[in-house]
């Protein structure tokens, strides 16, 4: 039997009361004819933005809908998943009262965003191979959780958690779970996205930034229930999404098969640099990675990181995270770049 719950009883009061801003583009869409807009005071002369975008991105929505199989009333667009990511705070928790739970170590911007919401945030580490703690999660939820973040394939370790955790997790919890798939298109695993239909207390944030290529038009984008997603239509800002990130995120949707080339070769890539990886007696363990990314223990995080700097080599010391001492994430770069990246693995003593 799916899981019933009231959306209604989780949404902010003064939120569930408000009545959404209407743009001059929501009042009146185009059919089609010719027409003479005089209605949102905008730069008559062409330049090719000289216009508002759509606000609601139907175009791009609407082939999203169609790889996805999922209705364009389940989508939801934001300026990079930080903005899709800060909606759910405001929309749900409130101010000095609520709070979520994260799963150090993970992403930094769930802790960001609850103190920019001024939302406590209760941290349960997870397991040493790096899963979620069920029972711990559920000792530190009250009556005022909102929220639990699960970062799946997680950043910074790379792993996917285990499917009957997060199962369990979303037939107990009486608040929403948020399922941050940025890195989904790396894993084996199927997206939580099949699962929308039987939990209706299930969000999932997915990124154009990763697998397609574009972190630079900063695209997130949120898949959930209708009626998620209509509160959350109504408190971002009108024209969230621009007209050169909308046009540009179709383009690159017309050629999927592209793009599932690069990540065939990003998944080879991974591969071959994981085992290059072994003959380093420095390197203490290769995490299992379900990303574009591969954490490594090393012997001294820090000395190799400013090493490998040193070298004309970047990459991210994790160290500093939880359950992360001395560790380094390395991401899958070209061909090129991973065989250069070995070659000064290999010189450092």
């Amino acid at each position: 039997m799916d899981k019933v719950i009231d959306i209604k009883k989780l949404v902010r009061p003064n939120v569930l009361a408000l009545e959404a801003y209407s743009s001059a583009r929501d009042e009146y869409t185009s059919v089609g004819s010719k027409m003479i807009f005089l209605d949102a005071n905008e730069n008559p002369n062409e330049t090719g933005v000289n216009r508002y975008p759509d606000p609601q991105q139907k175009k791009l929505k609407t082939k999203l809908s169609e790889i996805k199989n999922i209705s364009t009333k389940n989508i939801l667009l934001g300026n990079g998943s930080d903005e899709v990511l800060d909606l759910i705070f405001r929309a749900f928790c409130e101010p000095a009262k609520d709070n979520i739970i994260t799963l150090p170590p993970t992403y930094g911007m769930y802790n960001v965003l609850a103190g920019i919401n001024n939302v406590e945030s209760k941290e349960v580490l997870l397991t040493e191979d790096f899963q979620p703690k069920v029972e711990g999660i559920f000792k530190n939820v009250d009556s005022n959780t909102k929220l639990i973040f699960l970062c799946s394939p997680n950043n910074p370790t790379g792993n996917s958690f285990s499917r009957k955790k997060i199962t369990e997790i979303l037939e107990r919890f009486e608040g929403l779970v948020v399922i941050d798939e940025a890195y989904i298109d790396f894993s084996e695993q199927a997206s939580w996205i099949e699962e929308l239909d039987k939990y209706p207390n299930l969000i999932i944030t997915q990124t154009l930034s990763k697998a397609f290529g574009m972190a630079g038009i900063r695209l997130g984008i949120c898949y959930a229930s209708e009626e998620i997603i209509a509160v959350l239509n109504k408190i971002k800002p009108p024209y969230n999404v621009n007209e050169l990130t909308q046009n540009r995120a179709q383009y690159r949707l017309q050629n999927i098969s592209e793009v599932n080339r690069e990540i065939a070769g990003i998944l080879e890539q991974r591969e071959l640099l994981s085992k290059a990886l072994l003959e380093f007696k420095y390197i203490e363990e290769i995490y299992r990675s379900d990303a574009n990314f591969v954490l490594i223990k090393v012997d001294d995080a820090s000395k190799r990181y400013s090493q490998l700097l040193n070298k004309g080599v970047v990459i991210r010391n994790r160290t500093n995270q939880p359950l992360c001492e001395n560790t380094l994430r390395l991401t899958i770069g070209t061909k090129e770049e991973n065989l250069k990246l070995i070659e000064v693995l290999k010189s450092l003593d």
